[in-house]
């Protein structure tokens, strides 16, 4: 009976040494958001085992927490989609893009972090990431307009969904100043969607404006001598975006006697970030790649 009991004592200590070189790590190209705002992380699996990985046997083979200040632990709305089965071979890395802002409740400013629990079911071992910390910030609202949303399916004499538009500024990193809108129900007290526009100057004042299609129309100005233009429909998605430049005119936004707005002044300037696409040949650069859908792994990476 003892020397039976010694086998998973034995099993255990002999796969120590290779779950100690299988790592997992957190990774985000911003470190400070606003409440409801995306929170785009990629998280790395490392295999230095020298043996192959059988990993997403189960839906809950990576989970996250997330905790503020004094260890309080954030409450999910649910649990983060992480992709299927699939193996990792030795000396390969694979990254997950995902977004971890729908999943938990973040609505106050605050310091806090992220941790990644990846389960090796083969192995019946959990590995830990090291924290990820990350801030949420408060923005300052600089401009509001709600907006009638119709319901096409209702036809046109049903009464129209009300929601808002709201521009908000934000100090990021305390040195950089940020301008975001926010797309909530009539209240305010839901919020559909929150995205970044991009950096602002200090002197700059945001000119917005709805078009009769509810679309807003936002012209800001990014750097000493360009501009930045977007137009956002009640859905939240940005349907354009180009930037101008400060020449001979000052670019200011004007609505016409047809209801459009339009970009008076100012030189147009083809970039890679245009919505629709620059062509390469007019933005100087390669058309962007799409990025990766949330949950997307990329296999392999070494």
């Amino acid at each position: 009976m003892k020397a039976s009991g010694l086998w998973p004592l034995l099993l255990a200590a002999a796969l120590l040494p290779a779950a100690a070189q299988v790592t997992v790590e957190i990774t985000q190209e911003q470190e400070q958001f606003l409440p409801a705002e995306s929170m785009p992380v990629v998280v790395r699996i490392t295999n230095r085992s020298g043996q192959s990985l059988r990993l997403g046997q189960t839906e809950d083979w990576l989970t996250f927490s997330v905790e503020g200040r004094d260890s309080h632990v954030v409450p999910k709305t649910g649990e983060v989609p992480v992709g299927g089965e699939f193996v990792l071979e030795p000396s390969q890395v694979v990254a997950l893009r995902l977004d971890l802002a729908p999943y938990f409740l973040l609505t106050q400013p605050g310091r806090y972090s992220t941790t990644a629990t990846m389960q090796i079911k083969d192995w019946n071992q959990n590995i830990r990431s090291p924290p990820k910390s990350f801030d949420i910030i408060q923005g300052v609202k600089l401009w509001e307009q709600e907006i009638g949303v119709p319901d096409s399916a209702a036809g046109s004499n049903a009464t129209p969904e009300i929601r808002k538009f709201v521009l908000q500024q934000a100090n990021y990193l305390k040195y950089q100043l940020r301008l975001y809108v926010r797309l909530t129900d009539a209240s305010g007290s839901k919020t559909f969607r929150v995205f970044p526009i991009g950096p602002m100057v200090s002197f700059g004042r945001p000119e917005p404006q709805v078009d009769k299609f509810s679309n807003m129309h936002l012209l800001h100005q990014s750097g000493p001598h360009s501009y930045t233009y977007v137009v956002i429909n009640p859905s939240g998605e940005i349907i354009a975006r180009r930037t101008y430049d400060y020449v001979d005119k000052r670019p200011r936004l004007a609505p016409d006697a047809a209801g459009k707005v339009l970009v008076n002044g100012g030189v147009q300037r083809p970039t890679p970030s245009d919505i629709p696409p620059a062509r390469p040949q007019e933005a100087g650069a390669d058309t962007p790649k799409p990025k990766p859908s949330p949950g997307e792994l990329m296999l392999p990476e070494s």
